[in-house]
């Protein structure tokens, strides 16, 4: 079974960082891909950034380039999303994925933690 679990949410100020973690249970990351999606209150869910297998290339929504960085560290089977300049607009649960692709239809998936950016 297949489990992911997400940490690090919490509520920070405007301009401020967080780093989130997913822990994978189940699956492999160093040969399959590690991503991080958003739900804001009110909105769909987004794909805001993701790291390929192996080659480790990531990629980045616009809103989130130059302010977020997707890592993994493979021999703790763990996601990371470093989070800085955060903005009131990036208010979410966030939810780590896993599979063999990046993409809307990535089969594991946290239950998701939640970033409040607030003053």
């Amino acid at each position: 079974q297949v489990q992911l679990v997400e940490s690090g949410g919490g509520l920070v100020q405007p301009g401020g960082s967080l780093r989130l973690a997913c822990a994978v249970f189940g699956f492999t990351l160093e040969d399959n891909t590690g991503a991080w999606f958003r739900q804001a209150p009110g909105k769909e869910r987004e794909g805001i950034t993701c790291i390929t297998g192996r080659n480790g290339v990531t990629y980045y929504k616009d809103s989130v380039k130059g302010r977020f960085t997707i890592s993994r560290d493979n021999a703790k089977n763990t996601v990371y999303l470093q989070m800085n300049e955060l903005k009131p607009e990036d208010t979410a649960t966030y939810y780590c994925a896993t599979d063999t692709f990046c993409g809307d239809g990535m089969r594991y998936r946290g239950k998701g933690t939640l970033v409040t950016v607030s003053p």
